[in-house]
């Protein structure tokens, strides 16, 4: 059976595993924020970062990539995933339905915030959010590199963010 992974941040330019196929796609629902405490990745206990989730939000949308995994790698790659994701409880993985851009559907693991866990930090403005991205740094490297590369992959796909293109203007002028 097919795997299918929705990307929305780093998974849509890291996503560690073989890409077979990929496809614009929405997720009704949820909206993509800088909602998540990054003590592992992106930052650390004492300087956490922020990273990118998906926020349960009635009547939004996130668009990103649907990406199916190659076959034979299934197995693999959710095991991979799982590891990378769900390093810490910020992250709960689902199966929900994508939207794609063809007009099609497909059921794609994903992982959202868990709006209970103590990494959670939604309701922070835009500006709060450029002060914690541009000085952090985590175990796989600065903060605002997380970001830039987010911002820069949807523009690639013809996706626009207008709360990452402002984010990456902010946080290039703070970070120097």
């Amino acid at each position: 059976m097919a795997l299918w992974v929705f990307g929305y941040g780093s998974l849509l330019w890291n996503p560690g595993f073989d890409v077979a196929e990929q496809h614009v796609a929405t997720l009704a629902g949820y909206r993509r924020s800088f909602c998540m405490r990054s003590i592992h990745h992106r930052g650390t206990l004492d300087q956490p970062g922020l990273v990118l989730a998906l926020d349960p939000s009635p009547g939004a949308s996130c668009s990103g990539l649907s990406l199916r995994a190659a076959s034979g790698t299934e197995d693999a790659t959710l095991a991979m995933l799982r590891e990378r994701e769900l390093i810490s409880s910020a992250y709960v993985e689902r199966v929900l339905t994508l939207d794609l851009a063809p007009g099609e559907q497909v059921e794609a693991v994903v992982y959202v915030v868990d709006t209970t866990c103590a990494q959670y930090c939604g309701g922070l403005n835009l500006e709060e959010q450029a002060q914690v991205i541009a000085s952090a740094v985590g175990g796989r490297g600065p903060n605002p590199e997380y970001l830039y590369n987010t911002a820069t992959r949807l523009t690639e796909i013809g996706l626009s963010d207008p709360d990452l293109d402002w984010l990456t203007h902010r946080v290039r002028v703070l970070a120097g």
